[in-house]
């Protein structure tokens, strides 16, 4: 029988910091993925981009010392390290249609084993869609990610064999990070990149039901 501990959202935000290079130029989109900039490993360079046009944004406002006049997409308070900039909405998607962000990270709806992405719309009568810059992000950037709880509240997979959810890019998601497991999308399905202690490989297929090759 598995016995096994969920990740924590920081402990999640922090798992992907650690596999985002040195250098990198990212944006976090909205949500959950915004609290990597509180995990980013100490001595690493990471220029973050928000899509309302801010570039070298850091960590989150100590409460008390938040500034309502600077926030990202998100709305959410944000902080700006030395050399940080602001610039236009025009400029700011530039940089991202234009290949210029090394990684997006995104939450997400679903996800194919072949990495098609659903984020924006559950497509259900009464439902806000919000769309935002997502589907320039999915498509511009040179990597997109994506971080999730791996089941729904009802326990349905979001790892899924095919999006039953209005799409917001195909094939664009290259690794996805869950509260259980890290995955990576490939044309022939999901491979496993790791997974928490105590998680057969087993109780993993049969959580998400579909195949999951090892790293070899």
């Amino acid at each position: 029988m598995s016995s096994y501990q969920r990740r924590s959202k920081d402990d999640l935000a922090r798992r992907v910091a650690q596999d985002i290079p040195d250098g990198s130029y990212v944006n976090l989109g909205i949500g959950q993925p915004t609290l990597v900039a509180n995990h980013i490993p100490a001595g690493r360079e990471v220029i973050l981009h928000s899509e309302n046009g801010i570039l070298g944004m850091g960590p989150a406002p100590a409460p008390g010392l938040e500034d309502y006049d600077l926030i990202n997409a998100g709305k959410q308070p944000v902080t700006l390290l030395p050399g940080g900039a602001f610039f236009h909405h025009a400029d700011s998607f530039g940089m991202m249609r234009g290949g210029h962000l090394d990684v997006c990270v995104l939450g997400a709806f679903q996800v194919s084993a072949q990495g098609d992405l659903a984020n924006w719309s559950t497509g259900e009568p009464g439902a806000i869609p919000a769309v935002g810059g997502a589907m320039d992000l999915a498509v511009g950037a040179r990597q997109t990610w994506v971080m999730m709880d791996l089941l729904t509240r009802d326990g349905q997979s979001k790892l899924v064999a095919r999006c039953s959810y209005p799409l917001t890019g195909l094939a664009c998601v290259k690794r996805v990070y869950t509260d259980l497991a890290t995955f990576e999308c490939t044309a022939d399905g999901l491979v496993l990149v790791d997974a928490v202690d105590g998680l057969s490989h087993a109780e993993l297929e049969r959580l998400t039901g579909l195949p999951i090759a090892q790293k070899p």
